[in-house]
Protein backbone atom coordinates (compact mmCIF):
# COMPACT_ATOMS: atom_id res chain seq x y z
CA UNK A 1 0.00 0.00 0.00
CA UNK A 2 3.22 2.48 0.20
CA UNK A 3 4.49 1.70 -3.22
CA UNK A 4 2.84 4.99 -4.61
CA UNK A 5 4.01 7.44 -2.05
CA UNK A 6 7.75 5.86 -2.09
CA UNK A 7 8.19 6.16 -6.26
CA UNK A 8 6.81 9.18 -5.92
CA UNK A 9 9.78 9.88 -3.63
CA UNK A 10 12.58 8.39 -5.83
CA UNK A 11 11.05 10.53 -8.38
CA UNK A 12 11.80 13.42 -6.33
CA UNK A 13 15.80 14.63 -7.08
CA UNK A 14 14.59 14.56 -10.98
CA UNK A 15 12.63 18.09 -9.71
CA UNK A 16 15.75 19.32 -8.24
CA UNK A 17 17.21 22.77 -9.75
CA UNK A 18 20.42 24.82 -9.37
CA UNK A 19 21.30 25.72 -5.80
CA UNK A 20 20.53 30.03 -5.95
CA UNK A 21 23.40 32.12 -4.72
CA UNK A 22 27.25 32.59 -5.56
CA UNK A 23 29.18 29.04 -5.56
CA UNK A 24 32.18 29.91 -3.34
CA UNK A 25 35.78 29.85 -5.13
CA UNK A 26 38.38 30.76 -2.77
CA UNK A 27 40.32 34.30 -3.14
CA UNK A 28 43.27 34.18 -5.34
CA UNK A 29 46.76 34.34 -3.61
CA UNK A 30 48.42 37.70 -3.19
CA UNK A 31 50.80 38.07 -5.93
CA UNK A 32 54.48 38.77 -4.29
CA UNK A 33 57.70 37.38 -4.60
CA UNK A 34 59.08 37.54 -1.30
CA UNK A 35 57.52 38.16 2.46
CA UNK A 36 60.05 40.73 3.92
CA UNK A 37 60.48 44.46 2.65
CA UNK A 38 64.21 43.65 1.55
CA UNK A 39 65.36 40.46 0.47
CA UNK A 40 66.81 38.46 3.58
CA UNK A 41 70.61 36.89 3.35
CA UNK A 42 70.83 33.40 2.84
CA UNK A 43 73.21 33.04 5.46
CA UNK A 44 72.62 35.24 8.20
CA UNK A 45 75.59 36.96 10.11
CA UNK A 46 77.92 35.68 12.09
CA UNK A 47 77.95 31.80 10.47
CA UNK A 48 74.15 31.55 12.36
CA UNK A 49 71.26 29.90 10.34
CA UNK A 50 70.60 29.81 6.72
CA UNK A 51 66.95 30.96 5.40
CA UNK A 52 66.00 28.87 2.57
CA UNK A 53 63.11 28.28 0.71
CA UNK A 54 61.53 24.98 2.81
CA UNK A 55 58.82 23.36 4.78
CA UNK A 56 58.91 23.46 8.28
CA UNK A 57 58.37 19.68 9.87
CA UNK A 58 55.14 18.67 11.58
CA UNK A 59 57.44 17.99 14.77
CA UNK A 60 59.12 21.44 14.53
CA UNK A 61 60.10 21.17 18.07
CA UNK A 62 62.29 18.21 17.62
CA UNK A 63 64.45 20.46 15.62
CA UNK A 64 65.87 22.19 18.64
CA UNK A 65 67.54 18.90 19.92
CA UNK A 66 66.17 19.26 23.73
CA UNK A 67 64.20 15.80 24.88
CA UNK A 68 63.14 17.42 27.53
CA UNK A 69 61.36 20.34 25.23
CA UNK A 70 59.94 16.76 23.08
CA UNK A 71 58.82 15.21 26.02
CA UNK A 72 57.01 18.62 27.58
CA UNK A 73 55.14 18.87 24.02
CA UNK A 74 53.76 15.47 23.44
CA UNK A 75 52.87 15.76 27.15
CA UNK A 76 51.14 18.91 26.63
CA UNK A 77 49.80 18.15 23.25
CA UNK A 78 47.87 14.61 25.12
CA UNK A 79 46.79 16.54 28.08
CA UNK A 80 45.72 20.21 27.73
CA UNK A 81 42.71 20.80 28.44
CA UNK A 82 41.82 23.50 26.02
CA UNK A 83 43.32 21.49 23.37
CA UNK A 84 40.92 18.85 24.34
CA UNK A 85 38.19 21.20 24.24
CA UNK A 86 39.11 22.33 21.06
CA UNK A 87 38.78 18.68 19.99
CA UNK A 88 35.34 17.92 21.54
CA UNK A 89 34.24 21.70 19.65
CA UNK A 90 35.17 19.67 16.34
CA UNK A 91 33.24 16.54 17.37
CA UNK A 92 29.98 19.40 17.63
CA UNK A 93 30.98 20.71 14.18
CA UNK A 94 30.90 17.40 12.32
CA UNK A 95 27.92 16.20 14.15
CA UNK A 96 26.19 19.42 13.34
CA UNK A 97 27.02 18.61 9.44
CA UNK A 98 25.64 15.19 9.63
CA UNK A 99 22.89 16.36 11.33
CA UNK A 100 21.97 19.07 8.24
CA UNK A 101 23.34 16.14 5.81
CA UNK A 102 20.24 14.01 6.95
CA UNK A 103 17.89 16.70 5.33
CA UNK A 104 18.43 15.22 1.92
CA UNK A 105 16.75 12.07 2.83
CA UNK A 106 13.03 11.71 3.59
CA UNK A 107 11.80 11.53 7.01
CA UNK A 108 10.39 8.10 8.00
CA UNK A 109 8.09 7.87 11.76
CA UNK A 110 6.22 5.30 12.85
CA UNK A 111 3.25 6.01 15.79
CA UNK A 112 0.59 4.00 17.37
CA UNK A 113 -2.33 5.20 18.96
CA UNK A 114 -4.47 2.77 21.47
CA UNK A 115 -7.96 4.65 22.90
CA UNK A 116 -11.13 3.28 24.59
CA UNK A 117 -14.22 6.17 24.40
CA UNK A 118 -17.56 6.70 24.53
CA UNK A 119 -19.41 9.08 22.30
CA UNK A 120 -22.75 11.02 23.05
CA UNK A 121 -26.23 9.09 21.97
CA UNK A 122 -27.25 12.37 19.95
CA UNK A 123 -23.79 11.60 17.80
CA UNK A 124 -23.88 9.34 14.79
CA UNK A 125 -21.68 6.36 15.59
CA UNK A 126 -18.03 6.67 15.09
CA UNK A 127 -17.41 2.84 14.01
CA UNK A 128 -19.46 1.10 11.52
CA UNK A 129 -21.36 -0.75 14.14
CA UNK A 130 -24.10 1.54 16.83
CA UNK A 131 -21.82 0.40 19.61
CA UNK A 132 -20.89 4.20 21.23
CA UNK A 133 -18.65 2.43 24.01
CA UNK A 134 -15.34 1.36 21.58
CA UNK A 135 -11.79 0.98 21.36
CA UNK A 136 -9.81 1.93 18.48
CA UNK A 137 -6.13 1.09 17.38
CA UNK A 138 -4.66 2.69 14.76
CA UNK A 139 -0.80 1.98 13.96
CA UNK A 140 0.68 4.23 11.35
CA UNK A 141 3.53 5.04 9.24
CA UNK A 142 4.04 8.69 7.32
CA UNK A 143 6.67 10.04 4.98
CA UNK A 144 7.69 13.64 3.93
CA UNK A 145 10.51 15.05 2.17
CA UNK A 146 10.62 18.43 0.77
CA UNK A 147 12.14 19.33 -2.19
CA UNK A 148 15.72 21.55 -2.45
CA UNK A 149 14.25 22.45 -5.37
CA UNK A 150 16.14 26.05 -5.06
CA UNK A 151 19.28 23.96 -3.34
CA UNK A 152 18.78 26.04 0.21
CA UNK A 153 19.32 22.96 1.55
CA UNK A 154 22.22 22.39 -0.23
CA UNK A 155 23.63 25.64 0.47
CA UNK A 156 22.70 24.78 4.40
CA UNK A 157 24.95 21.83 4.23
CA UNK A 158 27.80 23.82 2.75
CA UNK A 159 27.66 26.28 5.57
CA UNK A 160 27.61 23.75 8.02
CA UNK A 161 30.47 21.56 5.90
CA UNK A 162 32.49 24.99 6.13
CA UNK A 163 31.75 25.86 9.64
CA UNK A 164 33.19 22.01 10.40
CA UNK A 165 36.46 22.97 8.32
CA UNK A 166 36.92 25.87 10.49
CA UNK A 167 36.83 23.91 13.65
CA UNK A 168 39.45 21.74 11.77
CA UNK A 169 41.63 24.28 11.85
CA UNK A 170 40.69 26.10 14.85
CA UNK A 171 41.86 22.49 16.46
CA UNK A 172 45.13 22.59 14.15
CA UNK A 173 45.58 26.41 15.40
CA UNK A 174 45.28 25.47 19.16
CA UNK A 175 47.68 22.42 18.93
CA UNK A 176 50.23 25.11 17.09
CA UNK A 177 49.72 28.05 19.45
CA UNK A 178 50.34 25.09 22.51
CA UNK A 179 53.15 23.33 21.29
CA UNK A 180 54.46 27.24 20.34
CA UNK A 181 54.18 28.30 23.89
CA UNK A 182 55.42 24.93 25.67
CA UNK A 183 58.73 25.92 23.64
CA UNK A 184 58.79 29.67 24.58
CA UNK A 185 58.15 28.54 28.28
CA UNK A 186 61.44 26.33 28.17
CA UNK A 187 63.19 28.25 26.40
CA UNK A 188 62.97 31.06 29.16
CA UNK A 189 62.80 28.55 31.93
CA UNK A 190 66.30 27.07 30.40
CA UNK A 191 67.28 30.82 29.77
CA UNK A 192 66.65 32.00 33.55
CA UNK A 193 68.60 28.78 34.45
CA UNK A 194 71.52 29.89 32.81
CA UNK A 195 70.87 33.51 34.49
CA UNK A 196 70.55 32.80 37.72
CA UNK A 197 74.10 30.99 37.76
CA UNK A 198 75.29 34.08 36.63
CA UNK A 199 73.48 36.33 39.19
CA UNK A 200 74.41 33.93 42.27
CA UNK A 201 78.05 34.15 41.28
CA UNK A 202 77.79 38.47 40.52
CA UNK A 203 75.97 38.37 44.50
CA UNK A 204 79.20 36.29 45.65
CA UNK A 205 81.97 38.40 43.87
CA UNK A 206 79.84 41.89 45.34
CA UNK A 207 79.74 40.37 49.09
CA UNK A 208 83.42 38.95 49.28
CA UNK A 209 84.19 42.72 47.47
CA UNK A 210 82.06 44.26 50.53
CA UNK A 211 83.66 42.14 53.06
CA UNK A 212 87.28 43.60 51.31
CA UNK A 213 86.05 46.81 51.43
CA UNK A 214 84.65 46.65 55.37
CA UNK A 215 88.31 45.44 56.45
CA UNK A 216 89.70 48.21 54.37
CA UNK A 217 87.44 50.73 56.66
CA UNK A 218 88.29 48.86 59.88
CA UNK A 219 92.17 49.84 59.20
CA UNK A 220 91.35 53.18 58.07
CA UNK A 221 91.77 53.20 53.93
CA UNK A 222 88.43 53.30 53.32
CA UNK A 223 85.55 55.82 54.10
CA UNK A 224 82.25 54.94 55.32
CA UNK A 225 80.65 55.85 52.00
CA UNK A 226 82.31 53.42 50.17
CA UNK A 227 81.02 50.05 52.69
CA UNK A 228 77.56 51.96 52.12
CA UNK A 229 78.27 52.03 48.15
CA UNK A 230 79.06 48.43 48.21
CA UNK A 231 76.33 47.19 50.30
CA UNK A 232 73.64 48.99 48.20
CA UNK A 233 75.50 47.41 45.21
CA UNK A 234 74.94 43.97 46.65
CA UNK A 235 71.35 44.71 47.90
CA UNK A 236 70.59 45.48 44.46
CA UNK A 237 72.54 42.43 43.00
CA UNK A 238 70.28 40.24 45.88
CA UNK A 239 67.26 41.54 44.63
CA UNK A 240 67.76 40.69 41.35
CA UNK A 241 68.22 37.64 41.83
CA UNK A 242 65.22 37.54 43.82
CA UNK A 243 63.76 38.72 40.43
CA UNK A 244 65.11 35.33 38.47
CA UNK A 245 63.98 32.79 40.52
CA UNK A 246 60.74 34.41 40.85
CA UNK A 247 60.65 34.64 37.16
CA UNK A 248 61.54 31.33 36.69
CA UNK A 249 59.27 29.80 39.36
CA UNK A 250 56.15 31.12 37.35
CA UNK A 251 57.30 29.70 34.08
CA UNK A 252 57.77 26.81 35.84
CA UNK A 253 54.06 27.19 36.79
CA UNK A 254 53.06 28.06 33.22
CA UNK A 255 54.85 24.15 32.19
CA UNK A 256 52.69 23.07 34.18
CA UNK A 257 49.48 24.33 33.59
CA UNK A 258 50.29 23.79 29.53
CA UNK A 259 51.14 20.28 30.10
CA UNK A 260 47.76 19.99 31.82
CA UNK A 261 48.82 19.45 35.44
CA UNK A 262 48.65 21.96 38.84
CA UNK A 263 51.71 23.24 39.90
CA UNK A 264 52.55 21.28 42.91
CA UNK A 265 51.87 18.02 40.57
CA UNK A 266 54.88 19.11 38.08
CA UNK A 267 58.46 18.03 38.80
CA UNK A 268 60.73 21.17 37.94
CA UNK A 269 63.05 20.37 34.81
CA UNK A 270 66.93 20.08 34.60
CA UNK A 271 66.58 22.66 31.78
CA UNK A 272 69.70 24.96 30.65
CA UNK A 273 70.07 26.56 27.57
CA UNK A 274 73.58 24.27 26.35
CA UNK A 275 69.82 21.66 26.33
CA UNK A 276 69.05 23.54 22.97
CA UNK A 277 70.50 23.10 19.70
CA UNK A 278 70.38 26.04 17.12
CA UNK A 279 68.30 25.40 14.28
CA UNK A 280 70.81 25.73 10.96
CA UNK A 281 68.46 25.97 8.11
CA UNK A 282 65.41 27.75 9.06
CA UNK A 283 62.64 27.08 6.52
CA UNK A 284 60.68 29.73 4.65
CA UNK A 285 57.61 29.09 2.81
CA UNK A 286 57.02 30.78 -0.52
CA UNK A 287 54.35 33.74 -0.23
CA UNK A 288 51.95 32.10 -2.50
CA UNK A 289 51.81 28.61 0.02
CA UNK A 290 51.85 31.18 3.07
CA UNK A 291 47.95 31.33 3.06
CA UNK A 292 47.59 27.83 2.59
CA UNK A 293 50.00 26.94 5.54
CA UNK A 294 48.38 29.46 8.01
CA UNK A 295 45.36 27.79 10.39
CA UNK A 296 44.34 31.38 10.83
CA UNK A 297 44.13 32.04 7.20
CA UNK A 298 42.47 29.15 6.50
CA UNK A 299 39.82 29.96 9.23
CA UNK A 300 39.19 32.74 7.72
CA UNK A 301 38.74 31.36 4.31
CA UNK A 302 36.06 28.66 6.15
CA UNK A 303 34.32 31.39 7.29
CA UNK A 304 34.05 33.23 4.04
CA UNK A 305 32.50 30.06 2.27
CA UNK A 306 30.28 29.65 5.34
CA UNK A 307 28.93 33.08 4.40
CA UNK A 308 29.10 32.87 1.20
CA UNK A 309 26.65 29.81 1.30
CA UNK A 310 24.31 31.63 4.14
CA UNK A 311 23.57 33.80 0.75
CA UNK A 312 22.06 31.23 -1.02
CA UNK A 313 20.37 29.87 2.08
CA UNK A 314 18.21 33.23 2.87
CA UNK A 315 17.87 33.53 -0.94
CA UNK A 316 16.33 30.19 -1.62
CA UNK A 317 14.36 31.15 1.78
CA UNK A 318 12.12 33.27 -0.70
CA UNK A 319 11.38 31.33 -3.06
CA UNK A 320 8.47 28.39 -3.17
CA UNK A 321 9.07 25.05 -0.87
CA UNK A 322 7.52 21.85 -2.24
CA UNK A 323 6.84 19.32 0.66
CA UNK A 324 5.81 15.71 -0.41
CA UNK A 325 3.75 13.78 2.35
CA UNK A 326 2.36 9.91 2.88
CA UNK A 327 0.98 7.81 5.19
CA UNK A 328 -0.02 4.08 5.95
CA UNK A 329 -1.87 2.52 8.58
CA UNK A 330 -4.55 0.62 10.03
CA UNK A 331 -7.69 1.13 12.12
CA UNK A 332 -9.63 -1.67 14.30
CA UNK A 333 -11.36 -1.82 17.55
CA UNK A 334 -9.68 -5.36 18.25
CA UNK A 335 -6.10 -5.98 18.48
CA UNK A 336 -6.47 -9.09 16.48
CA UNK A 337 -8.26 -7.34 13.96
CA UNK A 338 -5.77 -4.42 12.95
CA UNK A 339 -4.82 -6.32 10.02
CA UNK A 340 -7.73 -7.44 8.60
CA UNK A 341 -9.57 -6.81 5.26
CA UNK A 342 -10.62 -2.79 5.01
CA UNK A 343 -9.17 -1.48 8.25
CA UNK A 344 -6.18 -0.22 6.25
CA UNK A 345 -5.90 3.42 5.02
CA UNK A 346 -2.92 5.45 3.38
CA UNK A 347 -3.01 9.00 2.07
CA UNK A 348 -0.36 11.14 -0.29
CA UNK A 349 -0.27 14.46 -0.82
CA UNK A 350 1.85 17.22 -1.39
CA UNK A 351 1.99 21.25 -0.63
CA UNK A 352 3.48 24.21 -1.78
CA UNK A 353 4.35 27.26 -0.05
CA UNK A 354 5.05 30.42 -1.02
CA UNK A 355 5.86 33.23 1.12
CA UNK A 356 4.17 36.12 0.09
CA UNK A 357 3.74 38.96 2.85
CA UNK A 358 6.10 39.09 5.69
CA UNK A 359 6.64 42.45 6.53
CA UNK A 360 10.31 42.33 4.71
CA UNK A 361 11.34 39.82 7.22
CA UNK A 362 12.97 37.91 4.03
CA UNK A 363 14.67 40.68 2.25
CA UNK A 364 16.02 42.18 5.34
CA UNK A 365 17.77 38.67 6.21
CA UNK A 366 19.07 38.75 2.43
CA UNK A 367 20.80 41.81 2.69
CA UNK A 368 22.05 41.04 6.29
CA UNK A 369 23.49 37.70 4.87
CA UNK A 370 24.91 40.19 1.75
CA UNK A 371 26.87 42.18 4.29
CA UNK A 372 27.53 39.55 6.58
CA UNK A 373 29.76 37.98 3.44
CA UNK A 374 31.47 41.60 2.98
CA UNK A 375 32.31 41.62 5.95
CA UNK A 376 34.13 38.09 6.49
CA UNK A 377 35.91 38.95 3.29
CA UNK A 378 36.94 42.09 4.76
CA UNK A 379 38.45 39.88 7.88
CA UNK A 380 39.88 37.40 5.05
CA UNK A 381 42.33 40.10 3.81
CA UNK A 382 43.01 41.09 7.20
CA UNK A 383 43.59 37.73 7.73
CA UNK A 384 45.71 37.33 5.17
CA UNK A 385 47.93 40.95 5.41
CA UNK A 386 48.54 39.73 9.76
CA UNK A 387 50.05 36.49 8.40
CA UNK A 388 52.40 38.31 6.32
CA UNK A 389 53.25 40.98 8.97
CA UNK A 390 53.79 37.75 11.42
CA UNK A 391 55.89 36.36 8.87
CA UNK A 392 58.34 39.47 8.12
CA UNK A 393 58.26 40.02 11.86
CA UNK A 394 59.58 36.67 12.57
CA UNK A 395 62.16 36.44 9.43
CA UNK A 396 63.36 40.39 10.39
CA UNK A 397 63.94 39.27 14.11
CA UNK A 398 65.55 35.92 12.68
CA UNK A 399 68.23 38.44 10.58
CA UNK A 400 68.61 40.43 13.80
CA UNK A 401 68.83 38.27 16.34
CA UNK A 402 72.23 36.95 14.35
CA UNK A 403 73.54 40.28 14.66
CA UNK A 404 73.03 40.90 18.43
CA UNK A 405 74.24 37.58 19.09
CA UNK A 406 77.33 37.80 17.14
CA UNK A 407 77.92 41.23 19.29
CA UNK A 408 77.16 39.56 22.19
CA UNK A 409 79.20 36.54 21.98
CA UNK A 410 82.06 38.92 21.22
CA UNK A 411 81.49 40.73 24.01
CA UNK A 412 81.27 37.30 26.33
CA UNK A 413 84.94 36.52 24.74
CA UNK A 414 86.37 40.03 25.53
CA UNK A 415 85.40 39.98 29.26
CA UNK A 416 86.42 36.02 29.53
CA UNK A 417 89.55 37.66 28.34
CA UNK A 418 89.64 40.02 30.86
CA UNK A 419 89.21 37.86 33.53
CA UNK A 420 91.72 35.51 32.62
CA UNK A 421 94.35 38.49 32.56
CA UNK A 422 93.29 39.72 35.54
CA UNK A 423 93.87 36.26 37.34
CA UNK A 424 97.22 36.06 35.89
CA UNK A 425 98.28 39.77 37.56
CA UNK A 426 96.39 38.80 40.67
CA UNK A 427 99.02 35.62 40.54
CA UNK A 428 101.86 37.63 40.27
CA UNK A 429 100.81 40.79 42.13
CA UNK A 430 100.07 43.30 39.99
CA UNK A 431 96.69 43.65 40.80
CA UNK A 432 94.34 43.30 44.06
CA UNK A 433 91.61 41.11 44.55
CA UNK A 434 89.12 43.61 43.77
CA UNK A 435 90.17 44.02 40.68
CA UNK A 436 89.45 40.45 39.93
CA UNK A 437 86.60 40.04 41.77
CA UNK A 438 85.33 43.19 39.07
CA UNK A 439 86.35 41.50 36.12
CA UNK A 440 84.79 37.88 37.12
CA UNK A 441 81.40 40.81 37.54
CA UNK A 442 81.99 41.78 34.22
CA UNK A 443 82.09 38.49 32.54
CA UNK A 444 79.06 36.83 34.35
CA UNK A 445 77.15 39.91 33.87
CA UNK A 446 78.36 39.07 30.22
CA UNK A 447 76.95 35.38 30.31
CA UNK A 448 73.69 36.93 31.37
CA UNK A 449 73.59 38.94 28.31
CA UNK A 450 74.75 36.26 26.11
CA UNK A 451 71.74 33.85 28.02
CA UNK A 452 69.23 36.46 27.30
CA UNK A 453 70.34 36.55 23.64
CA UNK A 454 70.94 32.55 22.69
CA UNK A 455 66.94 32.55 24.23
CA UNK A 456 65.69 35.85 22.55
CA UNK A 457 67.41 34.26 19.15
CA UNK A 458 65.64 30.30 19.91
CA UNK A 459 61.98 32.01 21.08
CA UNK A 460 62.01 34.13 17.88
CA UNK A 461 62.85 31.03 15.77
CA UNK A 462 60.09 29.64 17.58
CA UNK A 463 57.74 32.31 16.40
CA UNK A 464 59.25 31.72 12.92
CA UNK A 465 58.05 27.96 13.01
CA UNK A 466 54.46 29.47 14.01
CA UNK A 467 54.49 31.84 11.64
CA UNK A 468 54.74 29.71 8.98
CA UNK A 469 52.15 27.17 9.86
CA UNK A 470 53.84 24.95 11.79
CA UNK A 471 54.28 22.22 8.68
CA UNK A 472 50.76 20.41 9.69
CA UNK A 473 50.00 19.63 6.60
CA UNK A 474 52.79 16.85 6.30
CA UNK A 475 52.65 14.49 9.39
CA UNK A 476 48.77 14.93 10.03
CA UNK A 477 47.26 11.15 9.10
CA UNK A 478 43.14 11.18 8.44
CA UNK A 479 41.49 11.46 11.83
CA UNK A 480 44.65 11.48 13.81
CA UNK A 481 44.21 14.13 16.73
CA UNK A 482 40.82 15.48 15.07
CA UNK A 483 38.33 12.97 15.64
Amino acid sequence: MMQRPVVFMALAPILWGCAVGPDFKAPPARMVDRITADPLPARLQGGQPTIAPSDAPSEWWTLFGSVTLNNLVREALSANPDLAAARAALRVAQANADAQRAAFFPGLSGGFDATRQKTSNTLSPVLSNPSQTFNLFTPQLTVSYSLDLFGGTRRATESADAAARAQLFTLRAARLTLAGNVALAAIQYASLSDQIVAQRSIVTDTSQLRDLIADQLARGAVSEVSLAAQDTLVLQQKATLIGLEKQQAQQRDLLAALTGRLPAQFASPDLGLSDFSTVHDIPVSLPADLVRQRPDVRIAEENLHTANAQVGVAIAAMLPSITLSGSNGSAASALGALFGPGNGFWNVGAGLLQPLFDGGALLAKKRAADAALQQVEAQYQSAVVMAFQNTADALEAAQFDAKALSTIVAQERAAKISLSRSGRQRELGDVGLPSLLLAQQAYQQAEISLAQAKASQLADTVGLFTALGGGWWHGEKEGEGYK
